[in-house]
């Protein structure tokens, strides 16, 4: 009886010393595969730097390469305890159909993700509208694009719903329109008040000087004509060319003296790209 209890005590503690050498030896992998990935990882950066790429398609190319790498590695882990690597792939093959076919969304996320990175609707730091959300880009990922939008929250929009959806890139050109109104009364100089304010909003700070601003009669209401003023400015200082003309609005057409507008309306600025 003492013979059979030792013969299993000796061989629980021989599989208890391979397991443990096996725990040991995964272990060892993961902090050495780690220390590997993220050396590769140092050197791709820097080589994608030192050609100058854009910072879009860098930081993609570091998330692919990092989502491999790790899976390479999970793999290695793996065959330590004896998992075949072929029938994991098999089995990961079947897993990523049965996968795919419930998370079809995350797969187009990914397909619009790689679509984007090629046609370069835009890049990280732009100012857009995409999938619904207003902001600057800040990462372009597998899956989502990160914005943040001007209250300075960080939203993330599937790639998908982005790529489906209209775009609206502001930083793709030179310049934007800022758009503003001016209501004046009825018995105010309107040529006064355009010569004014016209040669005032060229002493804001960033407003272009091509094309100059505009300053012409939009419309009338019952207190009299209401003025469109549109300087234009890069769309980094949209916001602060749009408050300094607001301010200069008031001030100039104050200084004027005309008479105050009889019938005061609300007008609802809008922006337009």
């Amino acid at each position: 009886m003492n013979e059979t209890l030792q013969k299993y005590v000796d061989t629980a503690i021989q599989l208890g010393m391979n397991i443990g050498v096996k725990i040991l030896g995964a272990i060892v992998l993961w902090i050495i595969g780690r220390l590997v990935i993220r050396a590769i990882l140092g050197v791709l950066d820097r080589s994608l730097l030192a050609r100058k790429l854009d910072e879009t398609v860098t930081r993609y190319l570091h998330s692919v390469a990092s989502v491999l790498l790790n899976m390479l590695l999970i793999l290695a882990v793996l065959s330590v305890f004896g998992i075949e690597t072929t029938t994991f792939a098999g089995l990961l093959a079947a897993a990523g159909v049965a996968v795919g076919v419930a998370w079809s969304g995350l797969l187009s996320n990914l397909a619009a993700g790689v679509f984007m990175i090629v046609l370069r609707p835009f890049k990280v730091g732009d100012y857009v509208v995409a999938g619904g959300v207003e902001g600057t880009v800040h990462s372009i990922g597998l899956f989502v694009t990160g914005i943040d939008t001007p209250d300075n929250c960080r939203t993330f929009v599937g790639n998908g719903k982005v790529f489906a959806d209209t775009i609206k890139n502001y930083s793709a050109n030179d310049y934007r329109r800022v758009e503003l109104v001016a209501q004046l009364s009825g018995g105010a100089d309107v040529d006064k008040a355009i010569a004014t304010l016209k040669e005032k909003l060229k002493s804001i700070p960033n407003v272009s000087k091509k094309p100059a601003p505009d300053v012409e009669v939009l419309t009338f209401t019952l207190s009299g004509p209401v003025l469109a003023v549109r300087p234009y400015c890069h769309t980094n200082h949209y916001w602060d060319v749009y408050f300094a003309t607001n301010k200069l609005i008031n001030d100039e057409i104050g200084k004027l003296g005309f008479p105050a507008p009889a019938h005061p309306i609300s007008i609802v600025e809008k922006k337009v790209a």
